[in-house]
Order: C-alpha cells, then structure tokens, then sequence
C-alpha cells in the first residue's frame, strides 16, 4: 500500500482554478446529484450545504435537477469562489445557489447544529490533513430526516494502479490536469481508513461503501 501524500489544501492561483473548472467533471457530478437524490428525495424546504464546493459545478447540477433545491456551496479558496459565482450567475441560479467562503476545518464556528436539511461533499476530504473532525462536524449539522452525502476519491494500492486510473479516466486531458488527478488519488483515503474514521465518530461504518472503481461514498441519514 502506498502512503498517503497530501495536496495543498486549497487553490489560490486564476490559472489553477481555470486549469481545474476546464476539465470535463459533467459525468461525474451528474452521477453524485442523482444518487444524492436516489437517497434524500427532493429538498423540503432547507438549505443544502455543499462543502468544499469548487467552482459550484455540483450546486448548479443540483438546483438544475430539483426546482425546490436551495444550496450553499461553501469553500476556503476565494479564486474558486470567485469562478464558482460566476458560474452560477451564467446558469441562472444566483436566487438558489448562494457562494460562501468558509473552512471546512472550522464549520462548528460557522453554523449551528442540525443547521442543513442535507451536507454534501464531493472530493475535498483527500485535501484536510485530519479529516475525523471535519466528518463529525458534518455529521452535526444534519438536521432531523437529513441526509450527509460524501464522497472521495479512493487511494489505489500501487503505483501502477494510479497510472491506470489516470490513463482510464484523465487520458485525453492536458498534463497538468492528468497530475493533478494523481496527486489526488495519492492523497486520498483508502475504504479502510474512511470506514475507521466514521467508527471513531461514532457512527456504522457499514455506511461507507466503494461506489466505482475510484470512489468511496459515505450515505448517513440523521433519522429522528
């Protein structure tokens, strides 16, 4: 098993984040709004809080699939904030997705407990050097009948197992793009390490499952 390497935490350079918001998620994103929905069903009325939300590429495809959904697509980097409210300007959703820029390490400072009819995360957890915090924290701000949805990418065992993901799913992408995805990947948690770190929060960690080749998902439902 290759030891976890860790990215910088967030991007804070234009030319990262176009670099970033230029690769072709649109699958991706697709497939995690759908199976959120699978889970929650359409929003009640709350507020959904998109942690670690990029350039807001997920909250749009979200409010774009549910007319009820109402997001707030939190992230630390201002570079990609500023691009994600663009992007949701130009989509037309500025009344339903809300930017806002926030740490995922410090939310119990931000927002109080049961404060979100749904959490989401897609891809940030491999990003927080201790993610165990940032997951109960999570955890606590779902309110009664909510729904915590995340999900990562998974750490291969090899090398070589890294270099096939990269060529399966980045192959056509710039250089720099197909580098990133491997830093990312070598970043990530294993399935093991996730499913220790939501057993020590105190919850099953049955509830975390591989869900692709190169993703983990975590589904919990906060039910009264």
């Amino acid at each position: 098993m290759i030891q976890r390497v860790l990215e910088p935490e967030s991007m804070e350079t234009t030319d990262d984040v176009e670099e970033y918001d230029a690769m072709d998620h649109s699958e991706v994103n697709g497939r995690f709004v759908d199976d959120f929905l699978s889970v929650h069903g359409a929003a009640r009325g709350g507020e959904i809080l998109d942690v670690g939300t990029g350039t807001a590429r997920i909250p749009i495809a979200l409010a774009l699939a549910d007319f009820q959904a109402r997001i707030m697509a939190l992230d630390l980097s201002e570079a990609m904030l500023e691009a994600a409210a663009l992007n949701v300007a130009k989509a037309g959703l500025s009344r339903r997705v809300r930017c806002y820029q926030g740490d995922a390490k410090s939310l119990a400072d931000q927002f109080g407990e049961r404060a979100f009819e749904g959490v989401i995360s897609n891809t940030i957890m491999h990003h927080i050097p201790d993610p165990e915090p940032v997951l109960a924290t999570m955890a606590r701000l779902v309110a009664p009948r909510g729904t915590l949805f995340v999900r990562d990418l998974a750490r291969p065992g090899s090398r070589s197992e890294i270099d096939r993901l990269v060529m399966t799913y980045a192959g056509r992408e710039t250089p720099e793009a197909r580098a990133l995805f491997a830093a990312s990947l070598g970043a990530a948690l294993t399935l093991e390490e996730i499913q220790s770190l939501v057993k020590r929060i105190g919850l099953p960690a049955s509830d975390v499952v591989m869900t692709s080749d190169r993703h983990w998902t975590w589904v919990w439902r906060n039910r009264p």
